[in-house]
């Protein structure tokens, strides 16, 4: 595996743009691309949904139950800088070399946290990963924007969303087989491999549809500096902030200030104005990418610690009863990119939120022990089905919305947005785990040798990550009534 050479240039290429190719996302003109950018997001998909069901067990051996969403928050914090630098990267020089960079740092992470010996390591090999995640990420919505036709692009991001149907499936059962026959580390020295895969198929096809700037003929634009620095500051404030979550002392106040001190003007600054007054528009939608993202990824993470610590389940079972979700994603995903939706997309997202606000809410039955662990999976199918319905229609709303010089800012604002409020929400939801004995749980489950042990239950621990996570949804729903700006009336009609 290895990134692009740093020294490698994209084709700078000043021939006419030709004329946009006929068919769908599979015509010849388009295959390769859409099967090489499907393949990056398989990569994605499998590492999320089998590195979620060894987690549990990795934060267990490694003494960290305590820093649980640390690791999981870790993860957004760096990839906080890693989109704002891929949205410059890729409008002043194409999406080229930040998705070659973002893949290798995403694969060096993993190995990094395979390899840890300690919490602190762990969290750090998923802060690496997350940069390499950042960068990818956004140059693969620039990749669409360029290549793809406007007609096009629901049915690309409905393919995104299929990718995660067999990881979701297959992923859980993989990483808890291996995870308990041969130890969660090699569930993550393993994925590295997968990265061959879409070096080898997605980076050529994007070099010959989608590389050099916008305009080749025209001057190359200057990285803002500004914007950097505010990306470098969100991503420190957000990790001082998470410190002083996971902390829970008189004197983390202090880092606690000083991250909010940097956050809040970095936040301002890198989202469209607008954005946390929910003004009509682009603004609506960035936020609700956060609302529903951060609500929904915050309650997931503890999906799996909360059947494995309060149910008794394997990790195997424990990943597998989210697996449902992946088909019922991708079928959201599917219904939002029919030509039928169209007209109705906003009252489809108000829908979807609307379901994800209720899966958040049901999750927390299964704590009661004559509810059937397999109601959650059912729950968590509804709420999937919602997020498929809102984050495709997120991102085609976006591109629609944004000049083709814009998408790579537009889109770094969307997944700056989606990782900040995974960052502050798991913050949030694991300092509320923390402080009701979540910590306390997981060393009587250590003890007890994987099995919840009697007299170790702390259910409030984990209602009080829930709870406020569908009130997050409820709010997302709101939000998604307000994604279109209102007619201007006419002057002869006024």
């Amino acid at each position: 595996m290895s990134a692009l050479e740093p020294g490698l240039s994209e084709p700078q290429s000043t021939a006419p743009v030709p004329p946009p190719p006929e068919g769908g996302i599979l015509s010849s003109s388009y295959r390769t691309l859409s099967v090489g950018m499907v393949s990056v997001i398989f990569l994605i998909a499998f590492e999320a949904t089998a590195v979620g069901t060894a987690m549990p067990v990795a934060a267990r051996d490694l003494d960290g139950i305590g820093l649980y969403a640390f690791a999981f928050s870790a993860y957004f914090t760096t990839s906080l800088f890693g989109m704002v630098l891929a949205g410059q990267w890729s409008d002043r020089q194409g999406p080229l070399r930040p998705l070659g960079l973002g893949i290798g740092a995403f694969a060096a992470g993993l190995v990094l946290a395979g390899t840890a010996g300690a919490m602190w390591v762990f969290v750090l090999g998923r802060a690496v990963q997350g940069f390499g995640g950042g960068l990818v990420i956004v140059a693969l919505y620039v990749v669409v924007s360029r290549a793809y036709e406007e007609r096009l692009r629901p049915a690309i991001m409905a393919a995104f969303a299929a990718s995660w149907v067999v990881p979701s499936i297959v992923g859980p059962l993989a990483a808890g087989t291996v995870t308990e026959h041969l130890g969660w580390r090699w569930v993550f020295l393993g994925i590295p491999v997968l990265v061959v895969v879409p070096l080898a198929v997605a980076l050529p096809a994007i070099r010959r549809s989608a590389s050099g700037p916008v305009d080749p003929q025209g001057p190359p634009a200057a990285f803002d500096r500004r914007r950097i620095r505010l990306a470098l500051a969100i991503s420190v404030g957000a990790g001082l902030l998470q410190y002083a979550a996971q902390d829970l002392r008189w004197l983390s106040l202090l880092p606690g200030a000083a991250g909010a001190a940097l956050l809040v003007p970095a936040v301002l600054g890198l989202l469209p104005r607008g954005t946390y007054r929910a003004r009509r528009g682009l603004p609506s939608v960035v936020l609700l990418r956060g609302l529903a993202a951060g609500s929904f990824i915050a309650a997931e993470s503890f999906v799996p610690l909360m059947l494995v610590t309060q149910r008794g389940l394997s990790p195997t079972l424990a990943g597998f009863s989210l697996a449902l979700g992946g088909l019922t994603w991708a079928g959201g995903s599917w219904l939002q990119a029919r030509g039928w939706a169209e007209p109705y997309r906003e009252r489809l997202m108000v829908l979807g939120m609307l379901l994800v606000a209720s899966a958040i809410a049901a999750a927390p039955a299964v704590l009661v022990p004559w509810v059937p662990v397999w109601s959650l999976a059912l729950a968590w199918g509804v709420g999937c089905l919602g997020m498929g319905l809102v984050l495709g229609s997120t991102s085609v709303l976006l591109l629609k919305l944004s000049a083709p010089e814009e998408a790579g800012a537009n889109s770094a604002a969307l997944q700056i947005s989606d990782a900040l409020a995974n960052v502050v929400l798991l913050a949030a939801g694991g300092a509320a785990f923390a402080a009701l004995g979540g910590g306390s749980v997981g060393a009587a489950v250590h003890a007890a040798g994987g099995a919840a042990a009697a007299g170790a239950s702390h259910p409030a621990a984990v209602v009080v990550v829930f709870l406020p996570m569908a009130a997050v949804a409820l709010v997302g729903a709101w939000v998604a009534t307000r994604l279109h700006e209102r007619p201007v009336p006419d002057a002869k009609t006024a």
